[in-house]
């Protein structure tokens, strides 16, 4: 019920925020202006009771800085709860699942989005 919700929510910000739209593979999740997803590098495992999703993403026009502050103030209107900051990597917990945003390099930006269950 609280993905419904998440959902929901998100659909309802997607409506009044043009700077977000979702990520493929992860529909409660929006994806950031300026980001572009790699489409070749997608991983995507799971069932009713679990999932992994794993996302790459490249940007020349944006830096990490900007990434951060995104999903630090977008994710918890959608129930995922920050958890902090470790190196180079922001972690929410949600629903019995993690997501962790991590910066794999700076030139190009390329940024690496994990939503994985719980177990």
């Amino acid at each position: 019920m609280k993905k419904f919700f998440s959902v929901l929510i998100a659909t309802v910000l997607l409506a009044f925020n043009s700077q977000a739209a979702f990520i493929e593979g992860l529909e409660d999740v929006p994806l950031l202006k300026g980001l572009e997803q790699v489409q070749k590098d997608n991983i995507s495992f799971g069932n009713e009771e679990s999932r992994l999703v794993e996302a790459y993403f490249t940007s020349t026009k944006i830096g990490f800085a900007k990434v951060e502050k995104f999903y630090i103030d977008t994710l918890p209107q959608l129930g995922w709860i920050y958890q902090g900051k470790r190196d180079n990597i922001l972690s929410f917990d949600r629903d019995g699942e993690t997501l962790d945003i991590a910066k794999e390099s700076t030139k190009p930006l390329v940024v690496r989005i994990t939503v994985k269950s719980k177990l």
